[in-house]
């Protein structure tokens, strides 16, 4: 009896650590991602189409990423990415993405990005150390609107399918010349131990915490809610 209760001692021991070491930013950025996937789903008849998302194998939302971010490219905006684990998602990965194409920032001083993963290629790619999008990964700037029926044949072939959002509007967009990688600080401060993308996003061998349930909640809603049309 006494070691049952030492065990759950040290098991609420963990995860008060894990949420004293997940920093305020963190949390900002799985809230602002949370938020990202909510209002994908009230733009669903001129944003992501809906047969895209209920066939992606993996979302990823990286919000708030700043024009410096890629102008200069001494930062990177940050975000996290979920692979699908059968009718659930697995425990979100931290990742990170800077120096795209510059063109994709006009007219916005930050925007809120999404990227598709439409294929095992393209997960194969997200297990990297670092991939450059439109060299190592092909990536195409998603079609938007209800019906993905007219997708161009470089938009079919693509390993990732992004999109931007500005002011509430989703568009295709195009981040040829970005580097992704993920985050592995953010990940072990997430989890409370280092954690590979692998054991995230493939093997499902980690759970999600609780620090992540919004993003969670509405990943499940609006892949539920393309599900459903």
């Amino acid at each position: 009896m006494e070691k049952l209760g030492l065990t759950s001692s040290v098991a609420a021991a963990m995860l008060l650590m894990s949420a004293v070491s997940l920093g305020a930013n963190e949390g900002k950025r799985i809230e602002e991602a949370a938020t990202v996937l909510r209002e994908l789903r009230s733009t669903a008849e001129k944003g992501i189409p809906e047969d895209l998302l209920k066939k992606a194998e993996c979302v990823a939302v990286v919000p708030s990423v700043k024009k410096a971010a890629f102008i200069v490219g001494g930062e990177y905006g940050k975000g996290l990415v979920s692979c699908r684990k059968g009718s659930k998602w697995s425990a979100p990965s931290f990742l990170l993405i800077g120096k795209g194409s510059v063109g994709f920032q006009i007219g916005a001083e930050s925007v809120d990005l999404v990227l598709l993963v439409m294929n095992e290629k393209g997960i194969n790619r997200l297990l990297s150390d670092k991939v450059a999008l439109g060299a190592e990964a092909s990536v195409a700037a998603g079609p938007v609107g209800r019906d993905a029926r007219a997708m161009t044949d470089a938009q079919l072939k693509a390993e990732m399918l992004s999109y931007s959002r500005a002011q509430g509007v989703f568009a295709g967009v195009d981040v040829t010349g970005g580097v992704l990688k993920p985050d592995t600080d953010d990940n072990r401060d997430l989890y409370g131990r280092r954690v590979s993308p692998r054991e995230l996003l493939i093997e499902g061998s980690v759970d999600p915490v609780a620090a992540t349930a919004a993003f969670m909640r509405e990943l499940e809603r609006s892949t539920a809610a393309a599900a459903n049309h």
